[in-house]
């Protein structure tokens, strides 16, 4: 863990608490006890407090009011909050009438949404903890973090323990996050979605086939792809459709899982080498996940959308309202067919800068389409050279 430094930033002025959002092993935990140790603590996985809280919410406000004024002074967190949402009221009344400030951690807000629990009414600012990002890891290493993933453990596990803590990890997220929450009652239905959701990765979402597979109706399939983007498993992006036209598709939407070593687990996927049709599919996936990791700690709005014509051409990543727009290929040698979605993108839309991410060794211009190697375009993203 010395050779990684987490670039999330939570700094709360007096009065202000937040919630911290972000799927199990994140290190969400573990950020907070770093830097927040002097934090009176209540974590809920615990077994007798989960109990005693649930049973009597009150008690976390007269516990809190017998505490020393100075221990007071710091964030007080409250770890897996949305076990108990009730306590949340509590939290808003020691906020209003005490002055305290929380950190609120959990892994999902779906089922404080779903209970209709008391959010805060925007007292609390929302961060999220994501998988490790380059900016993080001193001595990054691609095909491990394609393989392994980039949830902090996984990735620094050695390749002959990782397989078993992927699938482990999948079975036990379902079964806690999913099931064990009551976010779905029908277990087996929802197992084999998400096994078709591996393969379908990436892909324009056709609701019909997938609820042919998993054996329910297509408006179950959305509710359930809506439950994995709400429990931070997944991402979804939506096409680009500022300019109407019949020939750009702007009704599928393309769903990524949140980490790029779960999805190859699903799909039984190990790269040895970095080329092929598989190592393409991860490149991409892994880049778009830095993109969305940077507006998230950047603290940034701009959109993510991806814009592709009904023949086929396509453009993986338009950001902000088309300013840029960036095409992911693998290739060590980008060919100038590379080039044919971005051209037909600059054609109607003329973006500020047009991309293309790739694994050449030397940064080079072709008109006006960059050619960026993989890492000096991660070098500008997080320099805030890409998108401010």
């Amino acid at each position: 863990m010395d050779d990684i430094k987490r670039i999330l930033n939570i700094a709360l002025p007096k009065r202000q608490s937040a919630f911290l959002w972000g799927a199990r092993k994140t290190g969400k935990t573990t950020y907070l006890r770093n830097h927040f140790s002097n934090s009176i603590v209540f974590d809920f996985l615990k077994t007798d407090l989960f109990f005693e809280i649930s049973k009597n919410p009150a008690l976390i406000r007269e516990m809190l009011l017998a505490k020393d004024k100075t221990l007071l002074q710091y964030p007080i967190i409250l770890d897996e909050v949305q076990k108990i949402p009730q306590v949340l009221d509590e939290v808003h009344w020691l906020i209003e009438n005490k002055g305290l400030r929380f950190i609120l951690c959990g892994s999902s807000a779906r089922k404080l949404k779903r209970g209709h629990a008391n959010l805060l009414g925007g007292r609390a600012w929302r961060y999220e903890m994501l998988p490790l990002v380059t900016a993080e890891i001193k001595n990054f290493n691609l095909l491990r973090a394609l393989n392994h993933g980039l949830i902090p453990i996984h990735y620094l596990q050695k390749d002959d323990e990782v397989k078993r803590s992927l699938v482990a990890y999948i079975q036990d997220y379902l079964k806690e996050e999913v099931f064990a929450e009551g976010l779905t009652r029908n277990i087996p239905a929802f197992s084999r979605f998400f096994d078709a959701f591996g393969y379908s990765h990436g892909e324009l979402t056709n609701y019909s086939n997938i609820s042919r597979d998993c054996g329910v109706d297509s408006k179950t399939v959305k509710e359930y792809y809506q439950i994995l983007v709400d429990t931070l498993l997944a991402v979804r992006i939506e096409p680009f459709k500022t300019k109407q036209s019949r020939q750009v598709i702007t009704k599928a939407v393309k769903y990524y899982l949140f980490d790029v070593g779960i999805a190859g687990c699903l799909t039984k996927r190990f790269l040895h080498e970095e080329k092929g049709t598989e190592f393409g599919k991860a490149f991409e996936h892994f880049l778009l996940m830095e993109i969305f990791a940077y507006r998230s700690y950047r603290g940034h709005d701009f959109r993510i959308n991806f814009w592709r014509t009904k023949t086929g051409l396509e453009v993986d990543c338009i950001l902000g309202e088309g300013e840029i727009a960036i095409e992911i290929k693998s290739s060590i040698n980008i060919d100038i067919k590379d080039l044919n979605g971005l051209t037909a993108f600059m054609e109607t839309h003329s973006p500020k800068r047009s991309i293309i991410i790739s694994n050449e060794k030397e940064k080079r211009v072709h008109g006006k389409i960059e050619i960026i190697p993989w890492y000096e375009f991660l070098s500008e993203l997080w320099d805030g050279r890409i998108l401010k």
